[in-house]
């Protein structure tokens, strides 16, 4: 069977995030950009479906600008078969994306989508559900354990109050958190393989797919700095603080 991962480029998750002097947003000119942690573990988790043999083919996909392409390489050097770009310049919301996956999903038919629980620069987490309701397909969030047998797959997912196991029939759309597993390291002779991996392009509207956002960013600001804390003589007097200034007991 096939299976469909999606993948985002964003900022990588070592830079610190700088915002525009307009308040407009984040700054990402000349910064390094790379794919996104939770979506590398949900390519991760495909190619091992595939080494095990459950997994047949391995679709990797993105949506975005042509720099997208550099994200698809590396999801196609850690064992992505081919690539397929969705181009655009405009502002992606989840939305969008989710009716642009649920095009392609019509298109190639995957038994399985996979994507990262949340994107690291919008911490949207709503992707890969909103693509489950149109899709009209079970979906799994949050995944740290995904087993596959008889045509279901059983995921072990992560909630408040611990672990829920949940079995859904195919197809399904699951999402990876961080402790499904480690991605590995794409070696210098699969960097090279993948750069002769098909990869193919196209654009929302040649997909019949409307991206207009439905959202608008009124403004984006860093986090207040943290204040310098205060040493206080003894313990009565830290309890008076905490209890009338700060007003925490």
């Amino acid at each position: 069977m096939k299976a469909l991962v999606a993948v985002k480029r964003v900022l990588d998750a070592n830079v610190k995030a700088q915002v525009k002097a307009d308040g407009s947003g984040v700054n990402i000119a000349g910064v390094k950009m790379s794919m996104n942690p939770f979506d590398e573990i949900a390519v991760e988790e495909a190619v091992r479906l595939k080494e095990r043999g459950v997994v047949t083919e391995v679709i990797a996909v993105s949506c975005g600008v042509a720099q997208c392409q550099e994200t698809l390489r590396s999801a196609m050097a850690i064992g992505a078969d081919r690539g397929v770009l969705v181009q655009t310049d405009d502002e992606l919301q989840p939305l969008a994306v989710a009716k642009i996956l649920k095009a392609l999903v019509d298109q190639e038919q995957p038994r399985l989508i996979l994507l990262g629980k949340q994107a690291i620069d919008d911490d949207c987490n709503q992707t890969g559900q909103m693509l489950a309701a149109l899709l009209d397909v079970p979906q799994a969030t949050f995944a740290s354990k995904v087993e596959m047998a008889d045509g279901s797959a059983t995921v072990t997912r992560e909630v408040d109050g611990g672990l829920e196991t949940v079995k859904l029939g195919l197809p399904a759309v699951v999402t990876t958190d961080l402790r499904l597993n480690e991605p590995r390291y794409a070696t210098l002779p699969n960097i090279m393989k993948a750069k002769k991996k098909p990869l193919a392009t196209m654009t929302p509207a040649e997909l019949g797919v409307d991206v207009a956002p439905r959202l608008k960013t009124l403004t984006v600001a860093e986090p207040p700095k943290r204040g310098a804390g205060i040493k206080v003589p003894d313990v009565s007097t830290l309890i008076d603080k905490l209890k009338n200034e700060a007003k925490v007991i």
